[in-house]
């Protein structure tokens, strides 16, 4: 027996569930799948910590996705230093905004957009693996592990950066391998961190800084892949005393709270986007390089720009309101791929000439009052 709905969401992450509580008024049956649904949160802290720009956040609390048991720690300024006296500094006020961001763990927001996905009536969630698709003219079929079959005008891949569905769609996809993984952590600090997020620019990697609720800081160090190795294997200690040494003791002494993991970084963009009745999202379209701290933006900005067209109603699969949804969300994602991999490569160049010039490039930015401004519009979006 095939279950027959308007939209199929693969990937029950921050994306696919976002987006699929934003059709919570829509005339659409949507189906979202999940292998592994959140499971109900502990008072451990979550190494997956992202930064949420506000314009995500006041839409995810629009949608009553942003609450319980999410905790966050407003981002009221950023410090950025470079390897040789560059620095630029942002701060709320400029913005006329409360905060630049938001810095949450990835369990408990996930978790709050699960519940609130509970009391709606058009959605189902489902927990299954999928094992096959099947491709027709008006609509395509999911066959779930367990022979459960879901038939869509629209099925969504929002199943992460080695999506199982873009690859049965046969669609390629772009790699620019950074040579370097994002090495984080969590830690309780000696001193306040004031709400400041911190960043710099370093010949060893690229390391920052992000406040958590209470005197906590979760740390992404991009590393090359050398030194990798070494920092995965020093003891709490050992690491919470590099950690600190290199964000120059601003904090004081450090005490990890989370073991330190990594995860490889890449730069991806898949070279279809949509398809009749196929639409990617998220990190199953495009990945960058976290410096900026944009990825989940993105994919946030994803899922709102697609759920208001669709919520216009009609053919949730029309290929013609599809491309129309890629064309729109390409340039932003395209110029967030451009800025954040240019200054990765900027950074790791050892040429002295560079060096000076990239720092000396901080520091005009952070005297240049207009292009301050235009960059902390797009962050904030």
């Amino acid at each position: 027996m095939v279950e027959r709905f308007d939209i199929v969401i693969l990937g029950g992450g921050l994306n696919g569930a976002a987006l699929a509580l934003a059709l919570k008024d829509t005339a659409y049956r949507v189906a979202l799948v999940e292998a592994a649904p959140p499971q109900a949160v502990s008072e451990a802290w979550d190494a997956r910590v992202y930064a949420y720009s506000p314009g995500n956040v006041d839409w995810l609390r629009q949608l009553g996705g942003w609450g319980e048991p999410v905790r966050a720690e407003a981002v009221r300024g950023m410090r950025i230093q470079g390897d040789a006296g560059g620095r630029i500094e942002f701060d709320a006020i400029e913005t006329g905004l409360p905060e630049l961001a938001w810095i949450a763990e990835n369990g408990r927001l996930q978790y709050a957009l699960w519940t609130a996905l509970a009391a709606t009536g058009n959605i189902e969630c489902i927990t299954g693996r999928p094992d096959a698709v099947t491709w027709g003219e008006a609509a395509h079929t999911l066959t779930l592990s367990d022979g459960r079959k879901l038939q869509a005008s629209l099925l969504v891949a929002a199943d992460g950066a080695n999506s199982w569905l873009r690859r049965q769609a046969g669609i390629e996809i772009d790699v620019d391998d950074y040579r370097q993984s994002g090495v984080v952590a969590n830690f309780e600090i000696e001193k306040a961190h004031r709400g400041i997020a911190r960043q710099w620019f370093q010949s060893d990697g690229i390391l920052a800084y992000l406040p958590l609720p209470g005197r906590r800081i979760s740390i992404v160090w991009s590393s090359p892949e050398d030194l990798v190795p070494a920092r995965l294997g020093l003891v709490p200690e050992v690491f919470a005393e590099a950690v600190a040494r290199a964000g120059g003791y601003g904090l004081g002494k450090l005490k990890c709270i989370t073991p330190q993991v990594a995860f490889p970084l890449k730069r991806r963009r898949a070279r279809e986007w949509v398809r009749p009745g196929l639409v990617l999202l998220g990190d199953a379209a495009h990945t960058v390089h976290p410096l900026a701290g944009q990825g989940v933006n993105l994919g946030f900005r994803d899922s709102r720009l697609l759920a208001q067209m669709l919520a216009e109603g009609g053919n949730p699969g029309d290929i013609g309101r599809l491309q129309a949804y890629a064309v729109r969300r390409m340039e932003d994602v395209a110029s967030m791929q451009m800025t954040t991999g240019n200054l990765k490569k900027l950074f790791t160049n050892p040429n002295p000439g560079l060096r000076w010039l990239r720092n000396a490039g901080l520091a005009l930015t952070d005297e240049t009052g207009w292009f301050k401004q235009a960059l902390m519009r797009h962050a904030i979006q």
